[in-house]
């Protein structure tokens, strides 16, 4: 049986599952996993990785947040007869970013602020 609990089956013949090969993941610590060409090179790349994708929840987390307060700001400002975008305070923003991270933070603070302009 398969894991959904059905037979296996071939051209003419049904074959219990169990003697069916399944295909399972390589070991995450696999040299070719990693593109190292040492185990001990794939286990300092293998924790990094798990380090980053930690990391990149956390980041997700963030920016979700950074969404639902600027959501609070916009439907304040539109509230009190502003308008939902505020350019001159879209345009400090990009700053920061640009003089903390580069060029490239201009992209990333673009990015964000796209999309933390959301639907009020």
């Amino acid at each position: 049986m398969n894991a959904l609990g059905a037979i296996a089956t071939t051209a003419d013949t049904t074959v219990p599952a169990a003697t069916v090969p399944v295909a399972t993941a390589p070991a995450a610590t696999a040299p070719a996993d990693t593109g190292a060409r040492t185990p001990e090179a794939a286990g300092v790349i293998t924790g990094a990785r798990e380090r980053i994708d930690d990391l990149d929840g956390r980041i997700i987390g963030l920016v979700q947040e950074r969404m639902a307060v600027s959501a609070v700001i916009q439907r304040e400002r539109i509230g009190s007869g502003g308008r939902r975008v505020n350019l001159s305070r879209e345009m400090e923003i990009l700053g920061h970013y640009r003089e903390q991270l580069g060029r490239p933070g201009t992209a990333l603070a673009m990015t964000l602020l796209e999309l933390c302009r959301g639907r009020v």
